[in-house]
């Protein structure tokens, strides 16, 4: 009587894998934060297209800046830059803050930060309120909408991502093994600030 094959272990292990293979992991770049850096990317290439339109109206049609009859407020525009940049360092205590534990300064941090985007985001809308030229007026005047506005709806969506980390962290769902919430947006805010150093410069101040 003839003894039974025995399957062959490779063979076995081969019918054995079903789909595509396994997804390299070699990177150390987490997916949550390689995501992040990516949408930053494309961000910044919007707001190359928009300050291609700035510089050439500027340098190619050697329009004035601002146009005739009309002012920027640089010092109201000062003010609020301060405290888009103060919210920088508070967002960056409040990740310091619970990668050692401190809950109550993440909490602090993270509530403080929220409320400073809140405060720069109601003196944008004040100032075009009161700013005296409107969108239509003219080609500097579109442009300067243009680049504001769009950087004011980057802080808007700043604000709701900052409202649902503090909110989070007030149920305590953060701890110093687990702050990637915390760390991915706080990446896209100092990406905002970085972007209002540059329009407020080139903008109100160049």
């Amino acid at each position: 009587m003839e003894a039974a094959s025995i399957p062959h272990p490779a063979a076995h292990a081969e019918h054995e894998h079903h789909g595509p293979p396994a997804a390299n992991r070699s990177s150390r770049v987490e997916p949550q934060l390689l995501g992040m850096l990516l949408f930053i990317i494309s961000e910044i290439m919007v707001f190359g297209a928009f300050f291609t339109a700035y510089f050439f109206i500027r340098i190619a049609n050697g329009d004035p800046w601002p146009a005739h009859g009309t002012t920027l407020p640089v010092g109201v525009a000062g003010m609020n830059t301060a405290i888009l940049v103060s919210s920088s360092f508070t967002i960056h205590w409040a990740e310091q803050a619970i990668k050692k534990g401190n809950h109550l300064g993440l909490k602090a941090g993270m509530l403080t930060t929220f409320l400073l985007g809140c405060s720069f985001l109601f003196i944008q809308i004040n100032e075009y309120a009161n700013i005296g030229f409107a969108p239509q007026d003219a080609a500097q005047q579109t442009i300067f909408y243009s680049l504001t506005g769009l950087h004011g709806a980057h802080v808007f969506i700043g604000l709701l991502l900052l409202l649902f980390v503090t909110i989070r962290a007030f149920r305590g769902h953060y701890s110093p093994e687990e702050h990637r919430g915390v760390e991915v947006p706080g990446i896209y805010w100092h990406f905002v600030d970085v972007m209002w150093l540059v329009v407020y410069t080139t903008v109100y101040i160049l």
